[in-house]
């Protein structure tokens, strides 16, 4: 399989990192009114990438280059995210995608991601296992950062698909921006809103979404 391949099939919003299961705070923000169109969904997912998807990213591609141990990288996105509910969707994320990697990519030595690795984590190792390049593994996380909450949006305010297609298309170069700014070097941002999104949703009675 080509690095391109992987690449874009680890951008598929199929995956168990999707937005089939993830909002990324999208249901909490469009429940609480903070998102009502377009155009508050734009400026949600902009905020996102550049703090969650950044952070992310610089993480993934830290593990992907073997410059923090998995221990290390685990300890690093448990300091960058405050919210134990933030804490718990991101290892929820990571587990799923370490057991796709294990059907993938047997006998890969995925054991040493222990049981419920951060998606940080997982995504980094799963660059360097796959053989894709570690700005491909930022830009892969930085994109489904974006993705995943875009196309719950979509889903909870009834828009138009095209406008959304479109409005990702606008993100894109944001995306490659923030990517090369986490394959820099570690990023330590930290967004109080979206921890709070994340901490409340998880409170909510029979929610769409995980997270």
């Amino acid at each position: 399989m080509s690095s391109l391949a992987v690449l874009l099939t680890l951008a598929d919003s199929r995956l168990p990192t999707g937005s089939y299961v993830h909002s990324g705070g999208m249901e909490e923000a469009v429940s609480t009114g903070l998102v009502t169109n377009l155009a508050t969904v734009e400026a949600f997912l902009r905020r996102r990438i550049r703090t969650h998807g950044l952070v992310t990213a610089s993480i993934g591609v830290a593990v992907h280059r073997g410059e923090l141990t998995v221990e290390d990288a685990d300890q690093e996105t448990d300091a960058r995210t405050p919210a134990p509910a933030a804490r718990h969707a991101s290892r929820r994320q990571g587990r799923g995608l370490t057991r796709l990697a294990r059907l993938v990519w047997p006998g890969a030595g995925w054991d040493q991601l222990g049981a419920r690795p951060h998606l940080a984590v997982a995504a980094g190792r799963i660059g360097a296992i796959s053989g894709i390049d570690p700005e491909h593994s930022a830009l892969h996380l930085v994109y489904t950062t974006m993705t995943a909450s875009a196309t719950a949006a979509q889903r909870l305010l009834a828009l138009d698909p095209a406008d959304i297609a479109v409005l990702t298309f606008r993100l894109a170069g944001l995306c490659e921006d923030i990517a090369a700014e986490a394959a820099a070097g570690l990023a330590d941002l930290s967004d109080p809103l979206l921890d709070t999104l994340a901490q409340w949703h998880a409170e909510r009675e029979r929610p769409l979404f995980a997270s």
